[in-house]
């Protein structure tokens, strides 16, 4: 079908060998797995050696008061003991950041990324914290723009991949979930237009992965426009009643 990327998320995916282990015996297809990086040890470094098509990305939340604050007193610590096991194995890895209003300057700041280019990081992965919880926390348009500009400066200096969800989105032309770039299977099986917008209309205990893409609720949103009204933020989340209308109504 063309999938050459698979991300793997949690939870924790390191609680899984099972599932890294089948991911490993498909060395076409390149597994992001995104991991907080406490559980990398010998055995975890042993299967990321021998099959580097699994490459982790370490959720980090800033420095180590902002990834302690709330990933729990030494995580920290924790991830870059992680980073320097990788680096030592010469082992490509990544990091991911939820970027909050309280965390934004620190995250795109110089002294943070050059941190991350000492202890071997080669990938940014900066995710607009998404208020499920804590609308507070959220990105302000203004401070969407200074992420998006920081990302543009650090991609131009060309050390590292740097990727930015959903802003990468506006600039792709709209949201790409439900199929249009990639969509969501949920921990039941249950096909999603993306982890942000939990609804479901086919199970893939029922149904083949071409078949889920072709699902009335996918096509509806293909078709009617919905992905395309990127304003910077999450195009579906806080679309739940549409998403239920649209599933509803095929």
């Amino acid at each position: 079908m063309g999938v050459s990327a698979i991300l793997l998320a949690g939870g924790e995916p390191l609680t899984r060998p099972d599932v890294l282990e089948e991911a490993a015996a498909h060395p076409a297809v390149l597994f992001p797995v995104f991991t907080n990086g406490t559980l990398i040890d010998e055995a975890a470094l042993k299967l990321l050696d021998q099959h580097r098509n699994l490459v982790p990305v370490i959720s980090v939340e800033g420095d180590r008061e902002q990834t302690d604050a709330r990933r729990g007193a030494g995580i920290h610590r924790k991830t870059m003991d992680a980073m320097q096991k990788l680096t030592e194995r010469k082992l490509l890895f990544g990091v991911s950041v939820t970027v909050t209003g309280e965390n934004l300057k620190t995250v795109t700041g110089g002294a943070f990324i050059g941190d991350l280019r000492r202890r071997g990081s080669r990938a940014v992965v900066f995710v607009e914290y998404v208020p499920v919880e804590s609308p507070g926390l959220a990105l302000s348009e203004a401070e969407r723009t200074v992420l998006s500009d920081r990302v543009a400066e650090i991609r131009a200096e060309g050390k590292e991949i740097v990727l930015s969800f959903p802003g990468d989105e506006k600039e792709a032309g709209g949201c790409l979930a439900a199929g249009r770039g990639f969509f969501h299977i949920n921990a039941a099986l249950g096909a999603e237009p993306c982890p942000f917008a939990p609804v479901s209309d086919r199970s893939l205990k029922d149904i083949t992965l071409r078949e889920a893409l072709k699902s009335p609720l996918f096509t509806a949103l293909r078709e009617n426009g919905a992905l395309l009204e990127h304003t910077g933020g999450c195009a579906l989340f806080g679309k739940l009643e549409l998403l239920e209308s649209l599933k509803i109504a095929q």
